[in-house]
């Protein structure tokens, strides 16, 4: 997983130590001094995430945390507060002023690593949502059409009945309307007709050590549960076990003996995640899916395409990160259509459609833009790693054996043009311009190929 940190302390070993830990992760580094330079780069430069200091001379790591959320440039940013092992009063005004999570000196590497990677994908998911919903705006849909409007609801599973009742009263009147608590039997026996809970909090030990792990990973292994936020509570110190919970699933984790006002922040975090979450899978099913979506293939249509297109290649201009588009032709489909007749044509595309949807990432946008042209779209992606997937879309489709209706088989080919967009390359007619280039030497020099344009 790429990323790009900051790293903002006033002490250059403590910057050093950092820098050396992450880039030995393959992580791209920035180093800030003081709160004002770290105000200023985060900006310019555009980090995915910040580790910050909490005590800084001048301008604190709390006060940087506060502005940087304030501020809609850099709301986005994930930000990790570095503090003393017993600093609570800093903790909880670093998660009140936004911060996302905290380490505690001396900084344990398995953890760092552990949290990055685990904010990073909340990133990606978080930014993902943003594009989606903002192409949704731009189309005219207005944006409380694809909200979540449900009350949040919390589970509380300790290692007995006893201790998650004692959770549930150290929570009450803490702003969190719906606390209801079990065993992890009353947690794998929910279905979609009871209340599923947005949130679990688990302890890492049930009725045998590590048992909070294998209900995590039983309730997201299931349809009804496998959305919900879950935050593990291990003991104290526990920093191995508690990257092994960040690695596996757990979207957040909390210490025993936890203080309540933290642990409550943490859980409305993650109702605020659940909700942004829920309105990114709403999308795909309500009702605006039949205006951007094409009838035949269910991928997204022409219109929704260009104008993810653009929004992909604003956030390039904007951010400095690389994507790519990925202009797709079933090769000699006339033929087919003149050999088999249009249903089976028809058939055939929408088995094309499925395959190339499975063979991308989950961040990537196939559309059909007509007829049997595709196009499809790859934020934050390298030339080689657009290479590598018009590649496997391309091995895909030719091994696909499709009934031709006459109780035989046919087989089709694709031909895949590549380019590029980035922050010096961005102008939409220009891209796909680029792209129908690649595409047309693709099919010149015999099709079932891929050409990246130069």
């Amino acid at each position: 997983m790429t990323g790009k940190i900051l790293i903002v302390d006033d002490v250059a070993t403590n910057r050093i130590v950092l820098k050396v830990k992450l880039s030995a992760a393959q992580y791209q580094t920035i180093m800030a001094e003081d709160g004002n330079q770290a105000l200023a780069l985060a900006r310019r430069m555009q980090p995915d995430l910040i580790l910050m200091d909490v005590l800084m001379p001048g301008r604190s790591g709390l006060d940087v945390c506060a502005k940087l959320k304030a501020d809609p440039v850099t709301s986005g940013i994930k930000i990790i507060l570095i503090t003393a092992l017993d600093d609570n009063d800093s903790r909880m005004a670093g998660l009140e002023a936004g911060a996302d999570d905290f380490l505690s000196r001396p900084v344990d590497e398995v953890a760092l690593l552990a949290r990055v990677r685990s904010l990073l994908r909340a990133r990606d998911q978080e930014r993902e949502l943003h594009l989606r919903e903002a192409t949704f705006a731009e189309l005219g849909f207005p944006e409380d059409s694809i909200s979540s409007k449900k009350a949040a609801c919390v589970m509380l599973v300790a290692n007995t009945l006893a201790a998650s009742k004692a959770w549930k009263d150290r929570l009450e009147d803490r702003a969190l309307k719906d606390i209801i608590y079990g065993t992890g039997d009353d947690a794998l026996r929910l279905t979609a007709d009871d209340t599923v809970p947005d949130v679990f909090v688990i302890s890492v030990d049930q009725q045998e050590r590590n048992g909070g792990l294998r209900l995590m990973s039983d309730l997201r292994s299931r349809a009804t549960t496998r959305h919900s936020g879950i935050i593990i509570v291990l003991p104290h110190g526990d920093s191995e076990r508690a990257a092994t919970a960040l690695d596996l699933g757990a979207n957040d984790i909390s210490y025993e003996p936890f203080l309540a006002p933290e642990l409550a922040v943490r859980i409305r975090t993650q109702l605020e995640r659940k909700t942004r979450a829920d309105r990114l899978r709403a999308t795909l099913d309500d009702g605006l899916r039949l205006a951007v979506t094409d009838s035949l293939t269910g991928l997204y249509n022409r219109r929704y395409g260009m104008r993810h297109l653009e929004r992909v290649a604003r956030q390039c201009k904007e951010t400095g990160t690389d994507a790519a588009a990925i202009m797709i032709d079933v090769d000699h489909f006339k033929t087919v259509n003149d050999a088999f007749g249009h249903l089976v044509g028809d058939q055939i595309l929408k088995e094309v459609a499925s395959t190339l949807r499975a063979s991308l990432r989950g961040e990537d946008l196939v559309t059909r833009i007509g007829g049997e042209e595709f196009l499809a779209i790859l934020p934050e992606a390298s030339v080689e790693q657009a290479r590598i997937i018009a590649e496997r879309l391309r091995s895909g489709i030719e091994t696909l054996q499709l009934p031709n209706g006459h109780g035989g088989k046919v087989s089709v080919t694709l031909s895949l043009g590549v380019t590029m967009l980035s922050g010096a390359n961005h102008d939409i007619n220009e891209i796909l311009k680029s792209v129908d280039r690649a595409l047309y030497t693709a099919k010149a020099t015999g099709r079932n190929s891929v050409v990246v344009s130069a």
